[in-house]
């Protein structure tokens, strides 16, 4: 069968690694694809169409004869490509443009939660700054405050600030100086949730699901959890503190609620879900919703299933995936990411990588490109985050010294990366 994955980062190399490895795939077609999944060679091919270029990919899909589809990226689901496609009878895996509002409104997906009593935490949702800034200063002894734009901001676009001084600051660059752009029409602002994050990973046809592994995200730039909120810096699974216990809580009060309130109110949910958490003294609250998978934690979370992927997604697409196992492998997995000098504010690519040849012979590793380019016979750097380096162990330190062997094997100017990723769980 022939499968197209739609994205460009590592999370859709990931995809693309997995996919290809089932028996049953003879052909997988990125769009567009970056330089790792290019030279991936073989079975798997890149495709110049941009990811919101909807119709084009409806088109290549039929002339292709695209068997499944897969979204990885957000944007395509905002827009309706799942629509799309079925419309044209083309299978895909994801939700509709109605069920991705979980991620592409936190509007929607905080008033979906009050709707049908899923933990999170309260919030006020303001349209213009004088509102914001009216409710920031009655807030004297509620900090710290976490401030979100309401839409897709590539996960940018949530601020944690500490004193009145910094929120107006956040409350000035989304409305007036527009850094998110439409994004910020809406902004939900929200009380400050204590614990540790966790990510919950969920694949389902509507009604019934199948749970990968949990895993955590290391969100900031800095070591120590410090700096700016990133797209991710790397994370590990299984994590630790999603004890069964937890999870038993988190499918009763979250999934399950979830699934039924969105097919009760006439958008049934498929594909994947992705729960962010806060867990606090074992209790656990949504953070967010993505409709799709976590970027870097699939990196991590799919390398640890032992079931065929592909069989399981076309169970979710059928509505069988209730007859679907879905085993994981007893190891743990850590990726570290590896980014352009500056990211997440300004950076420069088009940097030449050298990685060591010895490299892909180390076992258990994997190295998922995010932000690369093939420039003739030369590797360079073209974003932001440039690799996801992923690394099997029996244990978790055992996870984490790998991958930081493989990031000492890739080079190029400016090269940042965390120096904690998993210690915390340690």
């Amino acid at each position: 069968m022939k499968i197209l994955i739609i994205g460009s980062g590592a999370r859709e190399h990931a995809l693309c690694w997995s996919v290809a490895r089932s028996e049953r795939v003879t052909e997988v077609f990125v769009a567009p694809g970056n330089g790792g999944t290019a030279l991936m060679g073989g079975k798997v091919h890149n495709v110049p169409l941009k990811a919101t270029a909807l119709h084009d990919l409806l088109q290549f899909a039929k002339d292709k004869e695209i068997d499944l589809t897969v979204v990885g990226s957000e944007q395509p689901l905002e827009l309706g490509i799942v629509d799309l496609f079925r419309a044209a009878q083309k299978l895909i895996v994801g939700p509709t443009k109605a069920a991705a509002r979980l991620e592409a409104s936190k509007l929607f997906s905080k008033e979906f939660m009050d709707r049908h009593g899923i933990p999170t935490a309260g919030y006020h949702v303001f349209r213009d700054a004088q509102g914001a800034n009216s409710f920031i200063g009655q807030q004297e002894t509620l900090y710290p405050l976490v401030i979100k734009a309401s839409g897709l901001c590539a996960g940018k676009g949530v601020f944690i600030v500490s004193d009145k001084g910094e929120a107006q600051k956040v409350i000035r660059e989304l409305f007036e100086d527009r850094i998110f752009g439409d994004a910020a029409n809406e902004v939900v602002i929200e009380e400050f949730l204590q614990g540790q994050e966790a990510s919950v990973f969920v694949l389902t046809d509507g009604l019934r699901y199948r749970l990968f592994l949990p895993a955590q995200d290391h969100k900031r730039i800095g070591d120590g959890d410090t700096g700016k909120n990133t797209g991710g810096m790397g994370a590990y699974a299984p994590a630790s503190l999603v004890t069964p216990e937890v999870m038993q809580k988190v499918e009763e009060r979250i999934i399950l609620p979830t699934l039924q309130g969105m097919s009760e109110e006439g958008y049934p949910y498929t594909g994947f879900l992705y729960v962010g958490l806060m867990i606090n003294q074992g209790e656990p609250f949504v953070v967010e919703y993505n409709a799709r998978l976590g970027d870097p934690e699939t990196q991590v979370v799919l390398p640890l299933l032992k079931s065929d992927f592909v069989a399981a997604l076309l169970a979710s697409v059928d509505g069988t995936l209730g007859d679907h196992p879905f085993e994981m492998h007893r190891k743990s997995a850590t990726t570290v990411v590896m980014a352009s000098g500056g990211y997440p504010d300004h950076y420069e690519t088009g940097k030449q990588i050298t990685i060591a040849e010895d490299l892909a012979a180390m076992e258990d590793c994997l190295l998922f490109h995010a932000g690369t380019a093939c420039d003739g016979d030369q590797l360079v750097t073209a974003g932001g985050r440039v690799f996801s380096v992923t690394a099997l162990g029996e244990t978790l330190v055992e996870s984490i010294e790998r991958a930081y062997r493989v990031v000492e094997k890739i080079s190029f100017d400016g090269a940042y990366y965390r120096k904690d990723i998993g210690k915390k769980a340690l």
